[in-house]
């Protein structure tokens, strides 16, 4: 069993094609006995992961800020963490997983993602970052790592394998089923 933390989107108004494919995430995630861990929110692609994984009978841990703690925003995980502040979120996401998927998402989401994929590059862990780019919803993203690659702000070679770009959900969990860590060194010019 391995536990997937999933960053996304607390937003309601986006496209619905956004909530089939978290809710297709959350399915599989408890379906093949692995656990969720994620945001804590109510809402948006949170709420949908969750949902979906606990309708297919998962474990979902949702961590959220303790300010939150008293609205109707905190989703009824098996286990909700309160914790103080968004750092220690971020942090308590990543001790409790073994695997990191980014959803659509917004400046939250960008954050998450890019701060994992910084503590990767300088070795804090090894373990699988994924990008969903749904829709193509990550291209500009992706594209913008070309670009720092080709400007040689960072290495093609070393820094492309510290994620994954998937664009559905079987590719998600092949990808984390074969995964073997990248040798990465500390300075790469």
């Amino acid at each position: 069993m391995k536990t997937i933390c999933v960053y996304c989107s607390s937003s309601d108004v986006i496209d619905p094609q956004y909530f089939e494919f978290a809710a297709a995430l959350g399915s599989g995630i408890a379906l093949r006995g692995d656990r969720l861990v994620m945001g804590g929110t109510n809402t948006g692609l949170m709420k949908a992961v969750a949902e979906a994984a606990q309708k297919s009978g998962g474990n979902v841990v949702g961590i959220i800020p303790e300010m939150a703690r008293n609205t109707p925003y905190v989703y009824p995980a098996n286990e909700t963490v309160f914790v103080s502040h968004l750092r220690e979120r971020k942090a308590e996401m990543e001790n409790r997983s073994d695997v990191f998927v980014a959803l659509p998402g917004g400046f939250g989401t960008l954050e998450e993602l890019l701060e994992i994929l910084t503590y990767k590059q300088m070795q804090f862990h090894q373990k699988p970052v994924i990008i969903a780019n749904v829709n193509h919803f990550y291209d500009p993203l992706l594209q913008l790592f070309e670009h720092l690659f080709a400007q040689k702000f960072a290495s093609a070679e070393f820094h492309r394998p510290l994620y994954f770009a998937a664009s559905d959900v079987e590719s998600i969990f092949t990808y984390i089923d074969s995964y073997q860590p990248p040798s990465i060194p500390l300075k790469w010019f």
